[in-house]
């Protein structure tokens, strides 16, 4: 496996969001670890009790607690991959949220602090996770996130969520062409509907998963692994001419 261009043996790797064994945040870990890599994984501090047990199946992956809306937490996160590591290569940032009453109403009524902060901890949290990791990729690294086809195009019940991941594949492309000259790689992986808790927030979403799968050309939904193994092809070797793009995920639902 070293000498694969999928290895990343003895590459680390954050992968933050996770909250249960069906996030799409665990099944980026796992791929990352059985590609090689040393795995720091963060999750919300009430979430600990679900995710511990999950630590032994990615070999003993260091735990940390982390709101990003706590910049302590945040830099905290960090300042210990700095003090144990001494470098990071991969960044998956697997973190959204919105208040579920602007979530689930009509995006022309949502609420001034609900739309920031959907904004903050969807969207900017990237941007200030990339300030971070950017000095401990000296010699390059990659940078991901996660989006959606409602950043594309309008796609019922997504509301809020549109604009915010639209925000957040633009910010994709424009840190692209900052750090590219650093050999800093950054990218958005766009799944389609995964039953996930995240998920359960949207209105409607069993249909939409439904209506999704019957329309992909593969008549499919992604998996977590699924994303896992894309995140792993762009973070390795095998994709390093590749960065600022948005990667799909859903049988191929998008060129519906």
């Amino acid at each position: 496996m070293a000498n694969s261009p999928f290895s990343l043996t003895d590459k680390v790797a954050l992968v933050t969001g996770l909250a249960n064994r069906d996030s799409i945040a665990f099944g980026c870990a796992q791929a990352l670890h059985q590609a090689g890599a040393r795995v720091v994984i963060t999750h919300m501090p009430d979430a600990e009790r679900f995710v511990h047990p999950l630590a032994e199946e990615l070999g003993d992956a260091e735990l940390l607690p982390c709101d990003v809306q706590q910049d302590d937490q945040l830099e905290a996160v960090f300042e210990h991959i700095a003090s144990r590591h001494g470098r990071l290569d991969v960044m998956v940032h697997s973190i959204a949220y919105a208040p579920l009453d602007d979530l689930r109403g009509r995006l022309v009524d949502a609420s001034r602090d609900g739309f920031l902060l959907a904004m903050d901890v969807s969207c900017h949290s990237f941007l200030r996770m990339a300030r971070l990791a950017e000095p401990l990729m000296p010699e390059g690294g990659t940078l991901l996130n996660m989006s959606y086809l409602g950043a594309k195009r309008v796609v019922d019940n997504y509301g809020l969520m549109g604009p915010v991941k639209a925000a957040l594949e633009s910010a994709t492309r424009y840190l692209a062409a900052e750090l590219g000259p650093q050999g800093i790689r950054v990218h958005a992986v766009s799944a389609g509907p995964i039953r996930t808790r995240a998920a359960s927030g949207l209105k409607d979403f069993d249909a939409l998963a439904d209506a999704s799968e019957a329309r992909a050309p593969l008549r499919r939904l992604a998996s977590v692994r699924d994303v896992g193994n894309a995140v792993v092809y762009l973070a390795s070797p095998a994709g390093a001419a590749t960065t600022g793009g948005v990667h799909y995920l859903d049988g191929g639902d998008n060129i519906r």
